[in-house]
């Protein structure tokens, strides 16, 4: 760090220069495809705030939140559902710290989230100014590319200069996955010198900037972005020998999604290979597909009259313990087909080859001949031991887990729920599922003949931070969504809730109460014929931990209605109050300990529904 006085003194400037810079850095990145913003509270991004209202009138919608961790998770769930990048703009200091966690989840899951931070000049830095730290260094470890503008102050940088960066920044964060490069979040740290503030004419005069033909000339077209020619496609899987494709997470774009899906069908088709089709999927209720919801429960002991030699394997793996251990068990050709991921995904290490410009492209670069023939004799046997295992499952599960014969408050189980919510749900209607328990019971539990609809869940990182703020971006860019989250996760995220005075989209939240960590439950952590009193390990307070919070009454302070479900009984009608409102919640009360022995008496008795072919 240079002393204080070697460093040179920046030309002169006025906050209309800063006005104009921050202009012309967001309206280039608006140009080139970005679409939304949004922006938290501070001073040292007032040029960029001021920007961004402007360009509001300009087609660039703008949010406002407070809490800068809530708003990164918010834009991140815009992107995901929307497919294209986002921005979010905060100060400087520790709101940039904030960012964190947001930006790892959108690197592991290849999502396009620009992050812009304010900061201080270089004259500044190093020397005890006020909230002035090394926010450069901050998110470094999970951004595709760290930009940063001229260290005297962006009002110093010229329009070109300020294009090129927001071109810069746009290349890194839509990728290039046939260059190696996958989608993701981006920080551009921006300094700006004072003086920031401009005034109503300053205000004025930059409106009218902005409808003159000088703005127009400022950008200039947009750059036409490059793609790397695509990689030859991996060695094809023999059509002609029975086989599966395991569907994991779908992490493409809502725009990849319907080639995805067609060449899907060509291929099992061609090859009639059944398809064990995660929750995550979005195929679940697609017709004219043959797919396998329950192998969770079918592999709990998996009979050897369901082994392959030949996987497809269709994104990031799926959540199942069971379905991983079968597939590392496996001896045969197993190829993997990412959409837009270069990078690995193959944890268990048994993949030959991995392809990452998506299953369309893939089926395209395959030698025509491939698809000149009918699924072979073998093949349709393997799929039919399949759908008949997985057939007795659902019958098992449908008679197991229907709205019990009883008194109307006899109470709902969480395998019971994820059932029926999966059945009541109307077709298309998006879902966003919290991580932990409710992300596995929708695996296992769901209805596979439940109408057809997009589900996400940000598995990347798995953590429960941001999930009502995700969901919250999920409804706004897709229109309604519903939440399924546990009492934690939700508690986690409870600034998600001021998200109400701006949200356009429809959001339903389901909550399922269990008094803490339900996941815990399911572990082998808590032995039930350990001792008691002092010298028994303190579950409760070492890992489910239960919080003494009313949610409901939370709800009521944001001004967000709620209802509280205690019998499956009450659960059919209180979805479809919740489903009119434009943001509620509804609390479903479960037992989390009772909840975890259901589950395993369940995976015995599929075991012995499946029997022998």
């Amino acid at each position: 760090m240079l002393p204080r006085s070697a460093v040179p003194d920046p030309a002169p400037l006025d906050a209309a220069a800063n006005l104009r810079a921050a202009l012309t850095l967001l309206g280039g990145l608006q140009a080139g495809g970005l679409t939304a913003l949004v922006l938290c509270p501070g001073s040292r991004s007032s040029p960029l705030a001021l920007a961004a209202g402007l360009l509001e009138t300009r087609g660039l919608p703008l949010y406002t939140g407070i809490d800068e961790r809530s708003a990164a998770f918010f834009g991140l769930g815009l992107a995901r559902a929307s497919g294209t990048p986002v921005g979010v703009i905060t100060t400087s200091g520790t709101a940039v710290a904030n960012l964190l966690p947001a930006a790892v989840e959108a690197d592991m899951g290849a999502v396009g989230l620009l992050l812009l931070s304010a900061d201080r000049p270089a004259r500044l830095k190093g020397c005890g100014a006020n909230q002035t730290v090394n926010q450069e260094s901050f998110l470094r470890a999970a951004v595709r590319w760290l930009g940063q503008g001229d260290p005297a102050g962006l009002g110093q940088m010229t329009p070109q200069s300020l294009l090129t960066l927001a071109e810069q920044a746009l290349g890194a964060c839509l990728g290039n996955a046939a260059g190696g490069a996958p989608a993701g979040p981006v920080h551009l740290n921006l300094p700006f010198d004072e003086p920031l503030h401009s005034s109503a004419a300053g205000w004025q005069e930059a409106q009218g900037w902005l409808s003159t033909q000088a703005w127009e000339k400022t950008l200039g077209p947009a750059a036409a972005p490059v793609a790397a020619a695509p990689s030859p496609p991996p060695l094809a899987l023999d059509p002609d020998r029975p086989g599966v494709v395991v569907a994991g997470p779908w992490r493409g774009t809502p725009q990849q999604w319907p080639g995805h899906v067609e060449a899907l069908r060509q291929w099992q088709q061609r090859t009639g290979w059944p398809v064990l089709a995660d929750g995550l999927s979005g195929l679940r209720g697609l017709a004219d597909l043959v797919l396998v919801g329950a192998y969770d429960l079918v592999l709990n002991d998996p009979a050897p009259w369901l082994a392959v030699d030949q996987v497809l394997r269709l994104g990031p793996l799926p959540a199942s313990r069971r379905l991983q251990t079968w597939l590392a068990e496996g001896r045969g050709e197993q190829r993997l087909i990412s959409e837009g991921e270069p990078r690995r995904l193959d944890p268990l290490g048994t993949v030959q080859q991995q392809w990452s410009q998506g299953l369309e492209a893939w089926c395209a670069a395959l030698p025509q001949a491939t698809w000149g023939g009918q699924p072979a004799v073998q093949a349709l046997a393997l799929q039919a031991r399949w759908r008949q295992a997985d057939a007795a499952v659902q019958q098992l599960l449908r008679h197991q887990l229907q709205t019990p014969a009883g008194p109307p408050d006899a109470p709902i189980s969480e395998p019971q729920l994820a059932r029926t919510l999966s059945g009541l749900l109307p077709e298309g209607l998006p879902l966003v599922i919290a991580n932990s328990s409710p992300v596995r019971d929708w695996e296992s539990f769901a209805d596979p003949g439940a109408a057809a609809r997009a589900v996400l869940s940000f598995r990347g990182a798995s953590g429960i931070d941001g999930t009502l703020s995700l969901a919250c971006g999920v409804a706004e860019a897709l229109g309604r969504a519903v939440l399924l989250s546990g009492d934690l996760a939700l508690l986690h995220d409870s600034n998600g809730w001021l998200w109400r005075q701006q949200l356009r989209g429809q959001l339903t939240v389901v909550l399922i109460n269990n008094g803490g960590g339900g996941i815990f439950e399911q572990l082998p952590i808590r032995d039930p014929a350990a001792p008691h009193g002092p010298a028994a390990m303190p579950f409760e307070r070492l890992f489910a931990m239960p919080q003494a919070v009313d949610q409901a009454q939370l709800c009521q302070a944001h001004g967000v209605p709620s209802r509280s479900v205690r019998g499956a009984h009450e659960f059919p009608n209180a979805l479809s109050w919740a489903l009119q409102q434009p943001l509620a919640l509804l609390e479903v009360h479960t037992d989390r300990r009772a909840d975890a022995a259901l589950r395993q008496r369940l995976r015995t008795m599929a075991q012995a529904a499946i029997g022998a072919p």
